[in-house]
């Protein structure tokens, strides 16, 4: 018996409102909610359903009845089939309401507490060519477009090199421009593919786990140095080496050429031997006369300027006199914890990852920074009361966490340690506000600063500054 399509039509629908992932929020007729994919708030549309919960539908525009008078044109050809930039259609002020208004109700709705006035929402001055990091993956079987398919013509050349498309992890869809990272970033990955296309050499196939080049990474900074990372799954010398020397040759502003030999089922290069062809195996990146030293495996706020913002805001919270003692939590590269340096008595910073911490240490020394101390490890089990014994009482924590937040663990070692005032910086104002929530018992939230690092998409940090109750 032939299943019963229960995909539903519905005509005239408004968006009233962005929700998670950037989507539009509609009321279906029969009091369902709509959850839309690439509408703006305000749109009168057309929708086909494509899943269906007890509480809501999922569904795809069909037609504008009505645009929005928050849309705008946008300006990138593969909007709408990337998923990167979601609301490119909308215009920037629109973008920055909905995040501010997703942060507080997030801090309101999840973490029930009492919120002081908030700041406006700090937007970005740029809002395209903004990131200092991109990922691009090479397929030999990309996503092809709806003209190409209609045209039924016989496609030879299927060599990609760009990203995923949302939620098919085995079709990448072949950039042309993209509007994220500044140059050189799509003269070197246009070069590179073309490059590899006419010498005839194998672009990744996931499924079948073959093929010479595998993934792209390019890093920039603003001072003008650029790292380039080639990952490539066969291990061919030869091929390799002309890759390499094409790149070293036809780029000359390449700071740091590297490449890895993955072999393993997934790309991520931190457990792999990053090995330096060309240049340093780092740049730099400047911020308030601080150098910062940064690895193919370092992390770094992906927006430079707005990163800058940032982290003023996060000295501004924690309100230094110069005899504090600090601890910065997710301390990463060590970014926060030295811009914050020069106004404390001592800063302490731990972080997951060896080599971040590494980078951490080094970074100090290249800034003549003495009053730092950097510990690697799972953050659980450092930050320990054995740890604050020999490290000092904390009199102020910044803590920039991973997405999920702080673990329970170190909550609880917050509240036994109870520092004066708390800076939470965070990218996911959902586990932020959860957190803040545990923290209520002690704490009270006496300032909110949104801050836009992603234009185009619908992230947003947060910066929180809690005080003793």
């Amino acid at each position: 018996m032939a299943r019963r399509n229960k995909r539903k039509a519905f005509e005239a629908v408004e968006i009233i409102d962005a929700g998670s992932k950037g989507k539009g929020i509609a009321k279906a007729p029969d009091g369902r909610v709509l959850i839309v994919d690439q509408v703006v708030p305000g749109d009168v549309v057309n929708v086909q359903t494509y899943k269906k919960r007890k509480a809501y539908y999922q569904a795809k525009p069909t037609k504008i009845v009505e645009a929005s008078p928050k849309r705008t044109e946008p300006v990138c050809e593969h909007f709408g089939t990337c998923g990167g930039c979601k609301w490119q259609n909308m215009a920037y002020e629109h973008q920055l309401y909905y995040k501010e208004k997703e942060v507080l109700e997030n801090l309101k709705r999840i973490g029930k507490i009492e919120l002081p006035e908030t700041q406006p929402i700090l937007g970005s001055q740029k809002t395209y060519f903004y990131r200092n990091k991109m990922e691009f993956s090479f397929s030999d079987s990309r996503w092809l477009t709806k003209n190409e398919i209609e045209n039924n013509n016989t496609i030879t050349n299927k060599n990609a090199l760009g990203f995923h498309i949302p939620g098919m992890w085995d079709k990448i869809l072949d950039l042309n421009q993209c509007h994220l990272q500044a140059d050189p970033s799509n003269a070197i990955r246009n070069g590179l593919k073309d490059f590899a296309t006419k010498h005839h050499l194998d672009f990744f196939n996931v499924r079948e786990q073959k093929g010479l080049l595998r993934t792209l990474m390019i890093r920039t900074s603003s001072i003008g140095e650029v790292m380039v990372l080639v990952q490539f799954f066969e291990d061919d010398k030869v091929n390799r080496e002309l890759i390499l020397d094409y790149l070293k040759n036809e780029f000359p502003s390449i700071t740091s050429l590297l490449f890895v030999i993955n072999q393993k089922a997934n790309d991520t290069i931190y457990d792999q031997n990053v090995i330096c062809y060309h240049g340093r195996d780092h740049i730099f990146e400047e911020m308030e006369g601080l150098k910062f030293k940064i690895t193919a495996k370092s992390f770094y706020q992906t927006n430079s300027d707005q990163a800058y913002e940032l982290y003023k805001i996060t000295r501004e919270f924690a309100s230094l006199n110069g005899d504090e003692l600090v601890y910065d939590l997710y301390t990463g590269t060590g970014t926060i914890a030295q811009f914050v340096a020069k106004q404390a008595k001592h800063v302490v910073g731990i972080e997951a990852v060896p080599e971040a911490i590494e980078a951490a240490k080094e970074n100090a020394n290249f800034n003549a920074i003495n009053n730092t101390s950097f510990f690697a490890g799972d953050m659980k089990k450092v930050f320990t009361k054995s740890f604050v014994k020999q490290n000092g009482k904390p009199d102020i924590i910044i803590t920039d966490p991973p997405r999920e937040g702080m673990h329970a663990d170190v909550i609880e070692q917050i509240k036994f340690l109870k520092p004066k005032t708390i800076v939470y910086v965070s990218c996911n104002s959902a586990t932020q506000a959860r957190d803040l929530a545990l923290l209520d018992e002690f704490y009270k939230v006496t300032k909110v600063q949104p801050v836009d690092m992603f234009p185009q998409t619908h992230h947003v940090e947060n910066v929180v500054k809690l005080e003793l109750r």
